[in-house]
């Protein structure tokens, strides 16, 4: 099923001061989709989504938002436009309740209200009171998704967000993606859990130093061994 392209990255290349990470990086998130990035340590993944979201500044490329060329803008003027990024070490502000944290990612104009994110994360309405400070790595990760979501994003990009949480709280956050996606939320996701990632994605993308080295369905990815080990350096039972 072909769908339109809300994201469309072509030739996209990015440094760290002389060092140069991304190297001709090209990749579409369709409307509604959830795309895997992956690949291994170092192999350009967290970059590539600082650099869609402006956090680094290409150096060459083009990065297609809805149809608009954003590479280069500043990052507010990026998550305004409704492509918000949730960092691998969250950004929550820890010294801020949870509803106050909430209330700072609100846009008027979003169609998500604070009921909303309550209904589908209720550890975080248990402990709309409780400082950022006070809550477990899961509960953080939660607060962090649903405080971009409070900000109307068209696209959501997710950097490791199961990374180092224990296995019941990893089966909420698969859960509570599922719903967001569903809601249609598109969805670029940077995990190592590939667990995790064949349950959620439609497809996949996997980078090797600074360069797409893969892209295939949600099918192929699982039959295809040879590409997980050759790339990931992993199998995974189908």
């Amino acid at each position: 099923m072909t769908t339109t392209a809300i994201l469309d990255v072509a030739d996209l290349h990015g440094y760290y001061g002389k060092s140069h990470v991304l190297q001709g990086v090209a990749l579409t998130v369709g409307e509604g989709e959830l795309v895997t990035l992956l690949g291994r340590n170092g192999a350009g993944k967290s970059t590539t989504l600082k650099t869609i979201a402006g956090v680094v500044t290409p150096r060459g490329g083009q990065v297609r938002f809805r149809g608009k060329d954003i590479a280069g803008q500043p990052p507010h003027r990026i998550a305004a436009q409704g492509l918000c990024l949730v960092p691998e070490h969250r950004g929550i502000f820890k010294l801020l309740t949870v509803e106050e944290n909430l209330k700072l990612g609100a846009r008027r104009d979003s169609p998500w209200q604070l009921a909303d994110i309550y209904r589908i994360f209720p550890r975080l309405h248990e402990r709309r009171r409780n400082g950022g400070a006070n809550l477990s790595g899961g509960e953080q990760q939660m607060l962090a998704i649903g405080r971009a979501l409070m900000n109307h994003p068209r696209l959501l990009m997710l950097d490791e967000p199961v990374e180092g949480l224990a296995p019941v709280i990893v089966e909420e956050i698969v859960a509570q993606l599922k719903v967001i996606k569903q809601a249609g939320v598109s969805i670029l996701l940077v995990e190592q859990n590939l667990e995790v990632c064949t349950q959620l994605a439609d497809r996949h993308v996997i980078i090797e130093q600074g360069r797409v080295v893969y892209t295939g369905t949600n099918e192929a990815f699982r039959a295809d061994d040879a590409i997980k080990d050759r790339y990931l350096g992993v199998g995974l039972a189908a």
